[in-house]
């Protein structure tokens, strides 16, 4: 395997683990948003170190609000990021290619 699969696997290991953390907050009742308030600067670090460039402050931001924000824990933020950056962005480059 290369390096950047590697990479791009261990990003989703990293995300996949972010966004179950963010779930804690349903679990624990009263003290979920207390936790909220601590892990949305942590999650907008981490998007910001995962991913470089504008999509990663974007995505940040996206990832403190989501956080932040009462009831929208349950949106995976660095799933989905992964899968814009990994899948849908790769297939779009994919078809610039072949033109």
């Amino acid at each position: 395997m290369t390096k950047e699969k590697d990479n791009k696997y261990g990003k989703l290991a990293i995300g996949l683990i972010a966004d179950a953390l963010g779930y804690v907050s349903f679990l624990i009742p009263g003290l979920g948003e207390f936790t909220d308030v601590i892990f949305a600067p942590l999650s907008a670090w981490l998007m910001t170190r995962l991913y470089k460039g504008k999509a990663g402050q974007i995505a940040g931001a996206v990832a403190f609000i989501e956080e932040i924000a009462p009831g929208l824990d349950i949106i995976p933020t660095f799933t989905l990021m992964w899968l814009y950056t990994y899948v849908f962005k790769a297939k779009k480059a994919e078809k610039i290619l072949e033109v």
